[in-house]
């Protein structure tokens, strides 16, 4: 059996892969727009193209997911993800773009909740903040390492290139963790007594979990596909600068997560959830309503990205603790759907209620901000709410 340590750096391995794949996309945004005559304001519907896909593909996976060894259902969803993120490198135009991006999703939420499925199965209740904390890292990682590369790489040989760059990665990092994963059948067992999703759906502690996934993921995906085309049409940040911005906001959040995991396990998710959503309520009130020009960019930027850090690793601590064993991955599947469900509809009525200006400019931004900070200030009721409803799960052997 691999140790804890070896499967949480695998399993961050094939995350940072999969986050990667679709963080890529939103800073890459202006530069594909011009390239195939996409509008601006439309960039949040390509971002939301991989997250409905996903969210369909995760309802379909709650049923069957269950049944499998993880580490093989993990490989076909990686095949998958590997395949659309090389087709979205082909794209002739907005349609075809979706197309990939659809492709990409469909395989892209299975194999987050796979992921999320091993980690808990592995590690204990009462270190899985940490643990969490370090796979989440893959999301710091995709910010200093993946972005600004692919933001460079498409300056200088085409926005096409960083598809085919991480589809490259992608596949020699999944098949490497794969080929190193043990085999992961202790779910099994109890596989023919697992709840059908109705059944599952039937806990009250479960729709608040889910209540608490949409509000969080709509908060927060209704502003970050725009962040790019915000900053370099309405606040004029140029955009050599991106990969700066992509680079120190990963940095510190790289950290941040290790801290904040440790928090969670020593706090609760419930203080560490609410303080961070308030922080990001805070400044998203200043940087899209009242933005000083004395405040550093690179500042605001760094700070948004701990403070999403923050919030995530409470709220992913505290719903993994709400799942059995045997139904985790069904639990998580059903989970990815509403996460990516949820971020699909802030990034389509994004979409919806920008509007492109003739100067390069984002109408309508205020309207967006103050929607997602309503949206968060429901996040700490839901915490609570999911915490008083929790009794200890027993572990599972893998």
């Amino acid at each position: 059996m691999r140790s804890e340590r070896t499967i949480i750096f695998l399993v961050g391995a094939v995350q940072f892969v999969n986050i990667l794949d679709f963080m890529m996309v939103m800073p890459l945004g202006p530069d594909f727009a011009l390239a195939l005559g996409i509008p601006v304001s439309a960039i949040g519907a390509v971002g939301g193209a991989y997250t409905a896909s996903a969210a369909v593909s995760g309802l379909l996976g709650a049923a069957v997911l269950d049944r499998f060894d993880r580490r093989k259902a993990l490989a076909v969803a990686m095949a998958g993800l590997v395949i659309g993120t090389a087709a979205g490198g082909f794209a002739t135009g907005l349609w075809t773009l979706l197309a990939a991006r659809v492709l990409a999703g469909f395989f892209g939420g299975p194999a987050s909740a796979l992921a999320m499925s091993i980690v808990t199965d592995v590690i204990p209740a009462e270190r899985r903040g940490k643990a969490l904390g370090a796979v989440m890292g893959a999301f710091s990682a995709a910010s200093v390492l993946g972005v600004p590369l692919g933001l460079e790489l498409a300056r200088l040989l085409g926005w096409r290139a960083p598809f085919f760059a991480v589809s490259g990665l992608g596949l020699l990092i999944a098949a490497g963790a794969i080929w190193l994963l043990p085999p992961m059948r202790g779910h099994l067992a109890a596989a023919r007594n697992h709840p059908g999703v109705l059944e599952l759906l039937s806990r009250p502690i479960v729709r608040w979990s889910y209540l608490l996934t949409t509000s969080v993921m709509m908060s927060g995906f209704i502003l970050i596909p725009n962040f790019s085309a915000f900053l370099q049409g309405n606040l004029h940040y140029p955009r050599g600068g991106l990969g700066t911005l992509y680079l120190f906001g990963g940095l510190f959040s790289f950290v941040g997560l290790r801290a904040f995991g440790g928090w969670v396990d020593r706090e609760g998710p419930v203080k560490v959830g609410t303080a961070a959503t308030l922080g990001l309520v805070a400044l998203t009130a200043f940087w899209f309503l009242a933005y000083d020009p004395r405040v550093p960019i690179l500042v605001l930027f760094v700070a948004y990205m701990l403070g999403s850090s923050g919030r995530n690793v409470a709220y992913n601590t505290l719903v993994s603790k709400v799942p059995l064993p045997h139904e985790r991955a069904r639990f998580l599947s059903i989970q990815s759907a509403v996460q990516h469900l949820a971020a699909a509809v802030g990034a389509f009525l994004s979409a919806k209620l920008l509007v492109a200006n003739p100067d390069g400019s984002l109408g309508n931004i205020e309207a967006i901000a103050l929607v997602s900070m309503g949206i968060s200030l429901l996040v700490p009721g839901f915490l609570a709410a999911v915490a008083r409803r929790l009794e200890p799960a027993p572990a599972v052997a893998v």
